[in-house]
């Protein structure tokens, strides 16, 4: 499973916002900031303070793109 970030930096741009001033006021620590960047599986708490930190859904910040399966 991957789950790209691009709709946050997206969302980023938008709002005027770094990606540092994101990690302070969503309280994120650097090597999560790194997970995300690197489009990481993070915990979902982590996310949800995504989302109330920039007012948006799930969904507004990533999206799911299943893998292929191998049989």
């Amino acid at each position: 499973m991957a789950a790209p970030y691009n709709r946050l930096w997206k969302l980023l741009i938008d709002k005027k916002m770094s990606r540092a001033d994101l990690r302070k006021a969503a309280g994120i620590a650097p090597n999560t900031m790194t997970k995300l960047s690197r489009d990481e599986a993070v915990n979902l708490a982590i996310l949800e303070r995504i989302c109330w930190t920039v007012n948006a859904d799930f969904g507004e910040i990533m999206e799911y793109i299943p893998e292929e399966k191998h049989d």
